[in-house]
Formats: C-alpha cells, structure tokens, sequence
C-alpha cells in the first residue's frame, strides 16, 4: 500500500467503526424488545458500510485478495481498538469474553465480506 492507501485505508477503518456505532445507538432501544433482531440488523449495517467503504477505498484500483484481506483485517483491529475504551472502562462495561462473543466477534464480517468480494471481482476478470 502506497503512503495515500495507507491514510484512506485509516481514515475509512474510523468510519467503519463510527458508521455501525451510530446506527446501533440509534436502535439500541430494540436490544432490549427483540435482541436476535437487533443482532441480525448489526450484521447487516457492517456489511453494507464494509461494501460502501471498501468502493470508496478500491475507486482507482481493482482489489486483490491479498490487499482485501489486509484491509479487512486493518479495519477488524480499528474497530477492536475503537470499542476497547468503552466496553472495557466506559458505560457499557462487560466482560472481555462478553464484549468478544456478543460484539467483537461480528466484526469478522469486515475481512470476511473484502476477501469474498475481491476473490468474486478476481473470477469475474477472469471469466471475461
């Protein structure tokens, strides 16, 4: 990654985090009511801020599965580093085996989905 891929890909791993972060105090509410609906919302919004995000980071270039598999695992260690202060000090104070089984634990989906894509993006070149 050149230096300008570096800064993105930080500036974007922030915003993986701060995106999902937003949206589940916006609908924290329904943790309580409907929590398996709340989780699978979760998955969801990570998902499509990772494919948002991952369009913005790969504009001028064609992802390589190396490349989406450091940048999914960049953005994995942000958000773990991000969440840490407030799961482990903050308001929400649980547990580390808690905080990585209920919360930390969905954010796999970020290497998950980039290597997934970019190897899709790699067979379809191919299949051209």
């Amino acid at each position: 990654m050149s230096r300008n891929h570096w800064k993105r890909a930080l500036a974007l791993g922030f915003l993986s985090w701060l995106l999902p972060f937003a949206f589940s105090f916006a609908i924290f509410p329904l943790k309580r009511a409907n929590a398996p609906l709340f989780e699978a919302l979760m998955a969801v919004i990570i998902i499509v801020v990772a494919a948002m995000l991952a369009k913005r980071y790969f504009r001028d270039s064609e992802p390589g599965a190396a490349q989406a598999a450091l940048l999914g695992f960049l953005w994995l260690a942000i958000n773990l580093l991000l969440d840490y202060p407030m799961f482990a000090y903050g308001p929400m104070r649980m547990t580390a085996a808690s905080y990585y089984s209920e919360i930390g634990a969905g954010y796999l989906l970020f290497p998950a989905f980039l290597m997934g894509a970019a190897w899709m993006a790699g067979e379809r070149r191919r299949a051209i």
